[in-house]
């Protein structure tokens, strides 16, 4: 049971005003019954969690919650349950631990639901503002198995519609995926925290959720302090209406950062960078809306560790060669859904593979990634320059931020 003694940040007026850093950080957390372990991480942690971006960034912090389930007749408790931003950390724990895990129903979850109250949150003018989406399961639309709503959220919210004006409003988004049961949508969420210049963040276990809110507060504050310079830059070049070639911005900007001796923190996975929103996610970022999403979200359904990278050759049986109905099965190339693999033949370069050859499941790439238990997987951040890709993430940052304008 929660202390009826309200808990406050360090006092703000400690600060010098000039010096301190304005952080809205709100959750967005599904609280249906899978996500128990990861509720209980933020709910024993939360005091450690303010308490490790205060000191270590002076922040002046405010903390908001988003809980959310599903639509009826999948979820009958709330769709949503929305905690607007305060000082109070007792408040915060009070939150959660009102939230338990339970229901769900089919597969996807209210996603959409999330993010729209996430919007409606009152957000400070002038805050670095950063948003912490905890999911292990898609929104109504993206992909139709299991889902009972499959043309998308019945109260006709866009998940994309809603995170690119979440981007021009200044809010930084971290999807943070609970991993093995998100990767098949892992794209879809990179594609989300892409369009608002933030990060894919993978969760293997719950242990490690306190060091991601944190790392990643603390690298988007130390990034913030250096927006201006970017925003200079990027109106500068874009003011006359010209194509913004982004690899020559980008160098302009690292040069005019390094010439001031700028740093920033690094939300880092095993001593190892996040990796970079693929070149996939970031198509599926250009989709305008979740149903032209969808239509091509399906050539990325199955999980790229379980498939390897193809190319196919036909050609005629002459001096040697293949017949037609052969195919080349090349190393580093997913299975092509309906070609079957013939009975003892391990997918090789150059071994050939039989269309008439007997059913048989595909053989799978080994993966050269270690595995990572929930033990081993550390996050933690580090400082350093400011990297190549912090600042092309900075640059979409601007680019949303001065749509709004």
């Amino acid at each position: 049971m929660a202390s009826n003694t309200v808990t406050c940040l360090p006092e703000q007026s400690g600060l010098v005003r000039h010096d301190s850093i304005v952080l809205d950080l709100a959750f967005a957390m599904d609280c249906t019954a899978s996500m128990s372990s990861y509720i209980t991480t933020a709910r024993r942690n939360i005091q450690k969690i303010v308490e490790g971006i205060v000191s270590s960034e002076k922040s002046d912090v405010k903390l908001a919650l988003v809980e959310y389930r599903d639509h009826p007749p999948q979820e009958l408790t709330y769709v949503t349950r929305a905690h607007d931003f305060t000082t109070s950390v007792s408040g915060m724990r009070r939150w959660l631990e009102g939230c338990n895990a339970q229901g769900g129903g089919d597969i996807p979850e209210a996603v959409a639901d999330a993010l729209h109250e996430v919007l409606k949150l009152t957000w400070r003018e002038h805050s670095t503002k950063i948003c912490v989406l905890i999911s292990d399961a898609p929104p109504h639309g993206l992909h139709p198995t299991g889902d009972t709503f499959p043309n998308g959220c019945p109260a006709g919210l866009d998940p994309l519609a809603i995170v690119r004006q979440i981007a021009e409003k200044g809010i930084t988004l971290y999807c943070v995926g609970c991993e093995p049961a998100v990767i098949p949508y892992k794209e879809f969420f990179t594609a989300l925290a892409f369009l608002t210049g933030g990060q894919y963040v993978p969760l293997v276990g719950a242990k490690a959720l306190t060091q991601i809110i944190i790392g990643g507060a603390q690298e988007e504050v130390s990034l913030e302090r250096w927006m201006a310079e970017v925003d200079q830059v990027v109106q500068q070049e874009s003011k006359h209406g010209r194509k913004v070639d982004e690899e020559t911005i980008s160098k302009k900007i690292a040069a005019k950062l390094k010439s001031k001796g700028a740093r920033s923190k690094a939300l880092m996975r095993n001593n190892v960078a996040l990796k970079e929103a693929s070149d996939f996610s970031k198509a599926l970022s250009k989709c305008k809306s979740l149903k032209q999403l969808k239509g091509r979200f399906k050539l990325a359904s199955i999980p790229s560790s379980a498939v390897s990278k193809r190319t196919t050759s036909y050609k005629r049986k002459k001096k040697g060669r293949l017949a037609k109905e052969d195919i080349i099965v090349k190393k580093g190339g997913p299975v092509k859904k309906g070609v079957i693999v013939k009975k003892g033949c391990p997918v090789k370069k150059g071994v050939k593979v039989k269309k008439s050859g007997p059913v048989k499941m595909a053989a799978k790439r080994k993966s050269s990634i270690p595995k990572v238990t929930d033990d081993e997987d550390v996050y933690k951040t580090v400082e350093s320059f400011i990297s190549h890709s912090q600042i092309l993430r900075m640059m979409r940052k601007s680019r949303a931020r001065s749509k709004k304008k």
